[in-house]
């Protein structure tokens, strides 16, 4: 595992996908790094068109890329707009990948999923498990991309010697999560619900599935610090998983969002809803070896989280 030191210092640096939860927390981070950011709004630059993003390219010419932007969603998003989601989140790593080679690239980083892992693979789930079996077909289109967008990244530092790098973050959570009912991830889906339940006095608050999938969780300021001490620290072709390293049922965190907001109505379980992978926790020792520790705790995260909605919904 290549421990290889980068100088951020004084280089112009591209979010894409700098307005989402995760490129919005990078953003975050880097404003801590004497860089030069730049930006550019999707309505100005489709990642999707690949005339538009290599003119950008050429025209702007940044050193360090961070490929945090996709076409994201929770569990119904990911399974009923397939279409959607493969060829948007493939056409935005080809264009933004071999643009950013094209136009002599310092570094890149890629930001992957955890669901591009086999849907049972061994827990907790090692780098070198992917490929290694069936994904989780509610999510597969996605997985499918997610695999795409690291495979180009590996044969453009082969071929090229692009020092490309791709990292794995786990299930993420925190300011501008979307909160969309139907379309959101669990931590926001639970987080509007157990408000909007305490606001209207509602005994009850049904979470989906039957609760006893196991989840990780990661706070997305603490993954941005990790993407920032990777791309200083990191070289490799290997992938690098960013997680928290411990899970949690989704019932347990049901219990600890429903905490953090001062609900005190029953939890019930809807199983017509879909549970998805059964567990889902990454191994973090070579990530822990490059001497990042996990930043905050699960209940910290989930409180920052809340004032983050509470400040986004005025409700």
């Amino acid at each position: 595992m290549a421990s290889i030191p980068f100088e951020l210092k004084g280089k112009s640096v591209y979010v894409a996908g700098h307005r989402g939860m995760v490129g919005s927390a990078l953003v975050r981070r880097l404003t801590r790094e004497d860089v030069r950011l730049l930006a550019v709004d999707r309505r100005e630059m489709d990642l999707c068109n690949q005339a538009a993003v290599f003119d950008w390219f050429a025209q702007k010419r940044p050193q360090v890329v961070f490929l945090a932007a996709a076409k994201v969603g929770g569990i119904v998003a990911n399974d009923t707009l397939r279409a959607e989601f493969i060829y948007d989140n493939i056409a935005i790593a080809a264009n933004v990948i071999h643009a950013a080679h094209l136009n002599g690239v310092e570094k890149l980083m890629f930001l992957g999923s955890s669901c591009i892992y086999p849907r049972l693979a061994a827990q907790p789930i090692r780098e070198d498990s992917v490929l290694t079996g069936p994904l989780e077909p509610t999510n597969e289109a996605y997985a499918v991309a997610k695999i795409a967008g690291i495979k180009m990244a590996e044969p453009h530092r082969h071929q090229y010697g692009s020092d490309f790098i791709s990292v794995m973050p786990t299930n993420l959570y925190g300011p501008g999560d979307s909160y969309y009912p139907e379309y959101s991830h669990v931590v926001a889906a639970l987080i509007r619900r157990f408000h909007e339940a305490k606001l209207a006095g509602g005994a009850t608050v049904a979470v989906w599935g039957t609760g006893t999938p196991r989840r990780e969780f990661l706070y997305v300021d603490d993954m941005a610090d990790a993407c920032v001490h990777l791309m200083k620290t990191y070289s490799g072709a290997e992938l690098i998983n960013i997680g928290a390293g411990e899970d949690i049922t989704i019932a347990e965190f049901a219990r600890v969002v429903a905490g953090v907001i001062g609900y005190s109505g029953e939890i019930t379980f809807d199983t017509s809803r879909p549970d998805g992978t059964p567990r889902k926790l990454l191994d973090v020792s070579r990530l822990a070896g490059l001497g990042w520790p996990v930043q905050r705790s699960l209940s910290e995260g989930v409180r920052r989280a809340y004032e983050a909605y509470l400040t986004s919904h005025h409700d």
